[in-house]
């Protein structure tokens, strides 16, 4: 599965709450949020982080299934454990089935990626150290 993290051009300078999209990729189909009507585009830093606690919980947790939606949008993905692995769905469909720590350690590269391409310009306003101890916490699950 591929997974992407990215912020869309044009905004202006950096924010915590620069607007962005999820894209992802499997063998059983996509979800994006981009080039969707209406416009499910979202606070892509926030959602991220969001989204790494939402699955740090979801990985160790005894729950079955999670739904996560981004931040200030309608984008939505779910998350089911099944016994061939964890199963995701997003808008459109399925979009892949993949082990736990296939799916840890996929969204943890593109969580990473996005950091290193945008945290160094976010102003001091809270949600870049909330980022960086998302990350960190799923780090601890995602590379044991």
């Amino acid at each position: 599965m591929i997974v992407q993290f990215t912020v869309r051009p044009g905004q202006g300078e950096s924010s915590g709450f620069d607007l962005g999209d999820m894209l992802w990729t499997g063998e059983l189909g996509e979800a994006r949020s981009a080039g969707r009507s209406p416009d499910q585009g979202m606070m892509i830093h926030v959602s991220v982080a969001q989204l790494l606690d939402c699955l740090r919980e979801f990985l160790t947790g005894r729950t079955k299934t999670v739904s996560f939606t981004g931040a200030d949008t309608s984008f939505q993905l779910t998350f089911v454990k099944a016994k061939k692995g964890i199963s995701v769905t997003g808008p459109s469909g399925p979009v892949s089935v993949l082990a736990p720590g296939e799916l840890a350690e996929t969204v943890l590269s593109a969580a990473e990626e996005l950091a290193r391409e945008h945290l160094d310009t976010l102003p001091s306003d809270g949600v870049a150290d909330d980022y960086l101890a998302a990350l960190g916490a799923f780090r601890l699950i995602a590379l044991p």
